[in-house]
C-alpha cells in the first residue's frame, strides 16, 4: 500500500506542477489544517495552536487557521500527505513512517542511535533538507519536521528484558524502520495506524507496542497495557507538517513572510520538546500506578539490545547507502 501511494504522490506533484497556480481574490484568508487525531491530542499543543496563534496575532487576522481535527477531512492516516498535495487541506500533519518508502532518507532520524547524545531529531532533518531531503516532499512546503521522545516497549501480560523475550511476540509498529528492528530481534512486526493500537492489544491481536511514551495518554493505552520497558535504543518516530505549495504561492509576500517566521526549526523544536515533556509527565503518572510493572534497563541489559541495534544502523545505513545523509544530518 505504501508503494501504490508513493507512485500516486509522485503522479498528483507532477500534475500539480504543470497546473495554474491557485489565485489570491482577497486579503483576508484562511487556510484548512486537518489531522487525524482527537483536538485534545499532543499535536495541537506542540505544533497546531503556536503556528495558529503566531500568524493569526502577525498578521492582524488578515491570514487565520481553521483547524479540522480527528481526521474531518478524511479519515485514513496514511493519506495525509496526498490530502495536502491534493488540496483537499492546505495544511496537515502526518507520520512519516505511514508512508516509509516515500521517506527513506528523511525516516533515519528514526533508527536506533542515529540521534548522538546532545542533537535534536529535529535539527538533524533541518540540517539535511537542502542537501538531501527535500525531494521527499514533492509539492509541497514542510512547515515542521521533528521526531518523538525515544520509543519504549508498551506490554500486556510480557515482561521485556532482554531481545529474546520478544521471540514470538507480536509488536506493533509504525512504519518499516522499526518494523525491521523488531523482526532483528525476533519478534513479528504488525504495523497499524495509532488509533488502532488500543482494540488490538486489548484483544490480543498484537502482544505490545514500540512507540513513544506519550502515546500512553493520548492513545489511553494504561488501560489495556500493564508492563513497560524502558532504555532500550527502539529509535523514534518522525513527524512532519506540510503545506501545500501552490497555496502557499499564492499568498501575499507578507503572508508568506508570516509563515515562514513561525514555521521551519522554530515550530519543529516547539513539537518536540512538548513530546517529551508529556513524555515525562506520562511516566511519572506510569510510575505512581501501583497495577503497572515498569522495567528500567540495568546498563547490562541495555548493552544487549545496543549490540543488536549498533549492527543493525550499519546495515542499514550499507544497504540503503545513506551514510552520507546521515553525515548530512549530524553535521560531520
Amino acid at each position: 500500500m505504501a508503494h501504490s501511494l508513493q507512485n500516486g504522490i509522485k503522479a498528483v506533484a507532477a500534475t500539480l506542477v504543470l497546473s495554474a497556480p491557485f489565485m489570491s481574490v482577497q486579503a483576508e484568508e484562511e487556510l484548512k489544517l486537518a489531522h487525524f487525531v482527537p483536538p485534545a491530542h499532543v499535536v495541537t499543543s506542540a505544533v497546531v495552536e503556536p503556528f495558529k496563534t503566531g500568524i493569526e496575532a502577525d498578521s492582524n487576522g488578515e491570514l487565520t487557521v481553521r483547524v479540522y481535527p480527528g481526521g474531518e477531512l478524511g479519515a485514513g492516516p496514511m493519506e495525509q500527505y496526498v490530502r495536502a498535495l491534493q488540496g483537499v487541506a492546505d495544511i496537515t500533519w502526518g507520520l512519516a513512517g505511514y508512508t516509509s518508502s516515500q521517506f527513506g532518507k528523511s525516516m533515519l532520524v528514526e533508527l536506533p542511535g542515529a540521534i548522538p547524545e546532545g542533537m535534536t531529531g529535529y535539527d538533524m532533518l533541518w540540517n539535511a533538507f537542502d542537501t538531501s531531503l527535500s525531494s521527499e516532499f514533492p509539492g509541497t512546503k514542510p512547515l515542521a519536521l521533528w521526531v518523538s521522545e525515544p520509543n519504549v516497549f508498551i506490554m500486556k501480560d510480557h515482561e521485556i528484558r532482554s531481545p529474546s523475550d520478544l521471540s514470538g511476540l507480536k509488536i506493533r509498529v509504525s512504519g518499516s524502520v522499526a518494523g525491521d528492528f523488531v523482526n532483528e530481534m525476533g519478534g513479528t512486526p504488525v504495523q497499524m495506524p495509532a488509533g488502532e493500537m488500543y482494540n488490538a492489544l486489548q484483544t490480543g491481536l498484537i502482544d505490545g507496542i514500540i512507540t513513544g511514551s506519550s502515546a500512553i495518554t493520548d492513545f489511553k493505552l494504561d488501560e489495556v497495557a500493564n508492563s513497560y520497558t524502558l532504555g532500550a535504543p527502539l529509535g523514534h518516530i518522525m513527524f512532519y507538517l506540510v503545506m501545500n505549495q501552490q497555496r502557499y504561492d499564492s499568498l501575499s509576500e507578507e503572508h508568506q513572510a508570516i509563515i515562514d517566521r513561525h514555521s521551519g526549526r522554530g515550530l519543529s523544536q516547539s513539537g518536540e520538546e512538548t513530546w517529551n515533556a508529556l513524555a515525562d509527565r506520562t511516566l511519572e503518572s506510569v510510575r505512581a500506578d501501583d497495577r503497572n510493572t515498569v522495567i528500567d534497563l540495568s546498563d547490562d541489559e541495555v548493552a544487549t539490545f545496543e549490540d543488536i541495534a549498533g549492527s543493525f544502523l550499519s546495515r542499514q545505513l550499507s544497504s540503503k547507502q545513506t551514510r552520507d545523509v546521515l553525515n548530512d544530518m549530524q553535521n560531520r
